[in-house]
């Protein structure tokens, strides 16, 4: 098996790739069958010298690989038919600005698997940058308040040359007592904005205690469903149902609202589910959250303040609740919102050596041996057609999805 991990070529450069020089080195000496190299690129935060002066060979052309890896989508124009391709393709969900995209690699009998669609037998995903996500949010986050406030100055995540430099600005963060912040999630993107919490030595307090008791410290609470939605008819809560049938639900984070200064969301949100806070709790008086760090950064959904996503150069901007409008962040009566969507490019260094563990540990062995299907239930085109699971995907192939 010989195989390429891919220089990125989408516009704007991303500075990720799938596999540090490390890791490289380590795959070579545990799987002594796979010949693996580096596509040379000017991009990636790792240098080529990097990976050449651990014995990593780096080439200019990968059209003689069986498997090629990369991590955002391969423009069209350098798609190599008939190889095996492993990146984020961004078309499980019909996206339309990459339908060219799945129809070239049809055309190319090109062998697709999109790292989202990689899951074990409980359907649960085996890879991702969703921990950078929460990482670099929540940091960004802390920004947003420091700018808001005066109160303080970080260093942008992005200027930072690892996450070891981007923490050692953290003792930096003055925040008051009883200042209190929400966050939503339970997945991969919570961990990392738990990470950073408990960096900041923030006390985790209980759903219940956040809303009612005062505190000589800042402090944090977890949301999970049943904290922040509930049945309109008062019937009993069950977890399950919320993912099965949430437009039966109806939000209850009113509550929270009323006591937070600060939500940081890192929930997975379904267009059917109920919106965490609308533009109308926003405009009550009685909502207290000047500060939003919206990691999961659904537009126009969940979210209410969330009106676009902002950029890594410009993180933050603000929301008038009254007007439902943008305003300047700093404004006294608006929401300061961060809402990047692109956050593991902030740490492109430790996002892909994270990215990279969970290749060598879950998925690669898969890629030897495929006796659990993961790598077949995962695989969205072959031999110029789409496999039994994504058949869902015809009538975006075919151009007759409906608007």
């Amino acid at each position: 098996m010989k195989l390429g991990v891919l220089k990125e070529g989408k516009i704007p450069p991303d500075e990720r790739v799938p596999l540090s020089p490390e890791q490289c080195v380590e795959i070579s000496k545990k799987y002594p069958d796979i010949n693996l190299v580096v596509q040379s690129s000017n991009v990636r935060r790792y240098k080529d010298e990097e990976y050449i002066n651990l014995g990593i060979k780096v080439v200019d052309s990968v059209e003689d690989c069986d498997i090629l890896i990369g991590v955002k989508e391969v423009p069209i124009k350098d798609l190599i038919e008939n190889k095996t391709y492993f990146y984020f393709s961004h078309t499980i969900k019909k996206q339309p600005y990459n339908r060219n995209l799945l129809l070239e690699m049809l055309n190319k009998n090109i062998t697709m698997i999109d790292w989202e669609t990689l899951t074990n037998n409980k359907g649960v995903r085996l890879i991702g940058f969703g921990k950078y996500a929460g990482i670099v949010g929540c940091y960004n986050t802390f920004y947003a308040y420091g700018k808001r406030t005066g109160a303080y100055q970080i260093k942008r995540a992005y200027l930072c040359e690892d996450r070891a430099e981007m923490e050692a600005e953290l003792p930096k963060v003055k925040l008051p007592n009883n200042y209190k912040i929400v966050m939503t999630g339970g997945g991969r993107v919570a961990t990392g904005i738990i990470e950073i919490l408990e960096k900041l030595n923030i006390q985790k307090v209980s759903a219940k205690d956040i809303l009612t008791n005062t505190y000589s410290e800042p402090v944090y609470t977890q949301l999970l469903v049943d904290d922040y939605y509930k049945k309109p008819d008062g019937s009993p809560f069950k977890r399950s149902e919320v993912y099965s049938h949430p437009e039966r639900f109806v939000s209850d984070f009113m509550k929270f609202a009323k006591v937070a200064d600060m939500y940081i969301s890192g929930h997975f949100w379904d267009e059917d589910a109920p919106y965490i806070f609308s533009r109308e709790d926003a405009k009550s008086p009685d909502f207290n959250i000047k500060v939003v760090g919206d990691v999961s950064c659904d537009i126009d959904g969940p979210v209410a303040c969330t009106l676009r996503p902002s950029t890594i150069i410009e993180p933050i901007y603000g929301y008038n609740p009254q007007s439902e409008s943008e305003t300047n962040f700093d404004n006294k009566d608006a929401i300061t919102v961060m809402a990047v969507d692109n956050l593991p490019c902030e740490l492109p260094k430790d996002a892909s050596s994270d990215f990279g563990r969970e290749f060598i540990d879950k998925v690669l062995p898969h890629l030897i041996n495929d006796s659990e299907k993961v790598i077949e239930r995962a695989t969205i085109c072959k031999n110029g057609n789409l496999m039994p699971d994504y058949e869902y995907l015809r009538d975006y192939v075919n151009g007759t999805i409906s608007a």
